[in-house]
């Protein structure tokens, strides 16, 4: 895709891949089936980022909240998290893909762990397209575990409470290294943020779109990137 197309694209989109459950259900298959076949699409919309001019890429695969979900369905879900990360880890090398995870990490089982550190270790140098793979993510969590390192600094004397400002506090995030996401998409048609990068997406443009996660390719991706270009980001400004 041409530089014009591009340039007025987001850099950095944040997903909420909602709908696989409705979507394996509509097939009267079981929820595990739609989680699959949402894995699979997360891969076609890596590949598209860089031809989109997208970036960064935030996924969100797991809350804090999803714990509350049946035992089966979050055994399955961590069994599909595990298969996922060995099966793509190559690709990610061959595609540029640097991979990081945000979260808090404490819960999940050693094996995933070990899993997203190696992959992490393995992919460091890409740097074509940004992939982040929110895993046991909550935005109030993470304010909370930043808020918590943060008050130990001051503790410890390292930081004077009168340095505590928003940059100061941005600095403990899960996301300290990566630019504030520009769009926020949710699928399946449900209208709420749902604790997802709270911190980060004060500014950012939002899209609410009808659209099953394992129905959303490239092409409704780029549709909703086009609808993006057409949006006056002022950020609290008023237009001169």
């Amino acid at each position: 895709m041409a530089d014009e197309a591009q340039k007025n694209r987001p850099r950095h989109v944040a997903i909420i891949m909602d709908g696989n459950g409705r979507w394996a259900t509509q097939r009267k298959r079981p929820r595990l089936f739609g989680h699959q076949a949402g894995a699979r699409r997360v891969r076609e919309i890596v590949e598209a980022c860089p031809e989109l001019g997208v970036h960064y890429l935030t996924i969100f695969a797991f809350s804090t909240e999803n714990w509350k979900r049946t035992q089966s369905e979050v055994a399955g879900l961590m069994s599909l998290f595990r298969r996922y990360i060995a099966k793509e880890m190559q690709e990610f090398m061959r595609q540029g893909v640097r991979v990081r995870f945000i979260g808090d990490r404490v819960r999940l089982d050693a094996k995933l762990r070990a899993l997203m550190d190696e992959v992490e270790a393995l992919t460091i140098a890409n740097d074509r397209t940004h992939l982040t793979i929110a895993l046991n993510y909550g935005g109030r969590d993470e304010v909370a575990r930043a808020t918590r390192r943060l008050a130990q600094e001051v503790a410890a004397d390292r930081l004077h409470p009168d340095e505590v400002d928003e940059t100061t506090l941005a600095r403990f995030l899960d996301t300290c290294v990566l630019p504030d996401p520009d769009l926020v998409i949710r699928t399946s048609g449900e209208a709420r943020i749902s604790n997802f990068l709270l911190w980060q997406s004060a500014y950012a443009e939002y899209e609410f779109i009808d659209t099953l996660w394992p129905d959303f390719t490239p092409e409704v991706f780029e549709s909703v990137l086009e609808n993006f270009g057409n949006r006056e980001r002022r950020f609290g400004a008023v237009p001169a």
